[in-house]
């Protein structure tokens, strides 16, 4: 069982992945051992993968891997609320996700947690991870981008 990757490479991974299938499969293969008995942040990044995934398949799969991927993202939310990247990822593919699949209900309630809470973080990679989503974000107002 391969251990997944140091959580700088995987936030700098998950980043690159976005819109390249061949880095979401890899991504993929490196998170394929994690559980819900890891580590939370593991957990949601492996939801958010297999979010990412489901796009890249048709019919059935596609709802399936989307459904897991969702699940996998809102256990690591209930199972750790307070942790800031986890809500980081789950914006990440709320904000992105065709409207039909109704996974939507949580964007202004992370945009808040993130803007009240992003001064609390005291690693560098963390705050150049979110601050990177954040400004790239179609979510955020300018000025909310200014806070960053």
């Amino acid at each position: 069982m391969v251990p997944p990757p140091e959580l700088t490479q995987l936030r700098q991974d998950y980043i690159e992945a976005s819109g390249n299938l061949e880095l979401i499969e890899s991504l993929s293969q490196d998170l394929m051992s994690v559980s819900k008995g890891d580590k939370n942040i593991y957990v949601a990044y492996k939801g958010a993968v297999l979010a990412m995934k489901a796009k890249y398949t048709k019919g059935k799969e596609r709802k399936e891997l989307f459904k897991e991927g969702a699940e996998l993202i809102e256990f690591a939310v209930a199972s750790d609320s307070d942790n800031i990247e986890i809500r980081v990822v789950r914006l990440s593919i709320q904000e992105n996700v065709p409207k039909i699949l109704r996974y939507h209900s949580s964007i202004s309630e992370d945009k808040e947690f993130i803007k009240k809470n992003y001064q609390l973080v005291t690693s560098k990679s963390l705050k150049s991870f979110i601050k990177g989503y954040v400004l790239q974000s179609d979510g955020f107002t300018t000025a909310e981008k200014d806070l960053f």
